[in-house]
């Protein structure tokens, strides 16, 4: 087993609760960590035995680009569209970030991590 992980994705979205943010948009901040049996690609050195990254990049690109109400939904199509993708993966955790969330007070961040077992 091994991890992978891409840490720091950024995007620029239009999700919220409010429909104000569905038209103003905001910063989202995407971590992703996936748990595999990497021994084939760690022996090999062939990407065709490996989750690659470019398209990890283009699971989580797509669903950030469709509006969602909350961040518990955009880290669940995430997981689902990764482990599509890659039905090798044992679990994956998704930390999706909204950056100054209107909460009518100062806060960096409101983040919310969705870890789901594939196996």
């Amino acid at each position: 087993m091994g991890q992978i992980a891409l840490e720091g994705m950024e995007f620029y979205a239009f999700h919220g609760h409010f429909d104000e943010e569905q038209k103003l948009g905001n910063k989202y901040g995407i971590d992703v960590i996936i748990e595999s049996n990497i021994d084939e690609a760690s022996e090999s050195d062939k990407l065709k035995f490996a989750i690659d990254y470019v398209e990890v990049y283009n699971c989580v690109k797509a669903v950030m680009i469709v509006k969602h109400r909350l961040l518990e939904h955009i880290g669940n199509e995430i997981a689902e569209a990764i482990y599509v993708k890659f039905p090798v993966i044992e679990s994956i955790k998704v930390q999706v970030s909204k950056f100054n969330p209107p909460i009518g007070g100062v806060c960096h961040r409101a983040k919310v991590t969705v870890d789901k077992s594939f196996k």
